[in-house]
């Protein structure tokens, strides 16, 4: 598997804001979203031991979890995770402890285990993965997201777009208010890591 990154930090995002997480960042993806910010290129081949080991190693510095990661998260995310993660890694996490959490866009079959399945589909279409938890839409304050509504999904959350001007953010941003509050089924998610100013 080829893996971006693995840090330590807070979810920024959806259902788990705030709850302290190891992200393991998967590179290559299958679509070319012109909002992503992620790097799809770089990284390293690793084995699905080898990313536990670092799992465990981006916590083990601080003394609260120096013993104990069970219940702790790790989310696998990416680029998109499901083109590479697979049944051998999911069951290593969890031998070790991770509650274990995949941002998905929902093209790919995922494998079986997962505790919590984040599908954000984009370009329209419905997800191919059998089971997910939370639907999270990228909303442009434009979109028709009616079509998910019908979904066996926990959790809808909308999240605002990030278009990189400020301006056009804040009307998003508005937008984005109003439909949750027209459609109380979804619910709003914002990036909470970057208003923190944290990864």
């Amino acid at each position: 598997m080829r893996v971006n990154e693995i840090f330590y930090s807070l979810q920024g995002e959806g259902r788990w804001t705030g709850t302290p997480s190891v992200f393991v960042r998967f590179s290559g993806c299958n679509l070319k979203c012109d909002f992503c910010d992620t790097d799809h290129v770089d990284g390293v081949e690793m084995t699905a031991r080898q990313i536990v080991e670092r799992v465990r190693g981006a916590v083990s510095g601080l003394s609260l979890f120096a013993e104990v990661t069970d219940g702790i998260h790790v989310v696998l995310t990416g680029g998109e995770p499901g083109l590479q993660v697979t049944d051998e890694l999911i069951g290593l996490l969890h031998d070790d402890g991770w509650f274990v959490q995949i941002e998905t866009n929902g093209t790919c079959r995922l494998p079986e285990g997962i505790d919590w399945v984040t599908c954000s589909p984009k370009g329209g279409g419905m997800p191919v993965a059998e089971h997910v938890d939370e639907l999270k839409v990228v909303f442009d304050g434009r979109r028709d997201v009616s079509e998910y509504e019908g979904l066996d999904a926990e959790v809808f959350s909308l999240q605002p777009m990030d278009v990189g001007d400020e301006a056009e953010n804040v009307l998003i941003r508005e937008r984005t208010v109003l439909y949750c509050m027209e459609h109380p089924s979804w619910h709003l998610s914002l990036q909470t890591h970057k208003l923190l100013g944290i990864r």
